[in-house]
């Protein structure tokens, strides 16, 4: 287990086997958040609540673990009632946290009805890692973009706030994500943000970003910052590139 807190925010993860709709497979980045527990077989647990816990979503992630035995794979649903008798039980026993993508402004609501909001932070401090793609990386910030209310991208700035930065996601392959990060953050509406390419990962230790990583080549990450004249500035952070 880590010694301090960690968050592995991303744009990737999970990647398609060709076979069919519960065909995940594990990304290099799915492998580095596990390694980044510390543990010889570390307990991963998978939740899918900004799909409404989906169950090909979760059916995909078993999938994903089907042939593995360097893993403990468990998830947490909230729906139609929690899948655990004791939700922050069976959070808190884990040495990974992966959060998938989906409704990010969904994902916080139920949370926070359930509690979660509160187990997290204790997990964070614990030293769990807490690691999601999309919905599942913003979630860990103060905000960012979502498509959470409809397909025109709004700000969301109501995230849990373990990290004192708004995120930014699939920011090289949805057009509106950058021009609209860029404007909420020039405007203070969010504070400096960090924005990740899709396959691009975000390393956080305690609150300090310590590392950007990828599992795809010719993809970057972005610190975005007002400039002081009503603008944005973005500096490109080049990733190291992970091995499959």
């Amino acid at each position: 287990m880590p010694a301090e807190p960690t968050i592995l925010a991303t744009s990737g993860g999970f990647t398609s086997s060709g076979r069919g709709p519960i065909g995940w497979r594990r990304g290099p980045l799915i492998d580095y958040a596990l390694s980044l527990s510390g543990t010889e077989r570390p307990r991963i647990c998978y939740l899918a609540t900004a799909q409404g816990d989906s169950p090909l979503s979760i059916a995909a992630f078993y999938n994903a673990f089907a042939a593995c035995t360097d893993a403990l794979p468990s998830h947490l649903a909230l729906y139609p009632m929690p899948s655990a008798e004791d939700p922050a039980a069976h959070l808190l026993v884990q040495d990974v946290i992966w959060v998938g993508g989906g409704s990010v402004a969904n994902l916080l609501a139920l949370w926070r009805v359930h509690g979660l909001d509160a187990v997290f932070r204790e997990a964070w401090e614990k030293g769990i890692v807490l690691a999601g793609v999309s919905a599942g990386s913003i979630c860990w910030h103060m905000g960012g973009t979502t498509d959470s209310f409809g397909p025109e991208l709004r700000l969301i700035d109501n995230g849990l706030g373990l990290l004192p930065y708004a995120n930014g996601v699939h920011y090289d392959v949805e057009p509106q994500r950058r021009p609209l990060l860029q404007s909420l953050v020039a405007s203070g509406a969010l504070p400096t943000a960090h924005a990740t390419d899709d396959g691009v990962g975000l390393l956080y230790r305690g609150t300090e970003l310590v590392e950007v990583v990828s599992e795809l080549p010719d993809a970057a990450a972005y610190k975005v910052e007002a400039d002081g004249a009503g603008g944005a500035t973005e500096t490109v952070m080049v990733p190291r590139l992970l091995t499959a």
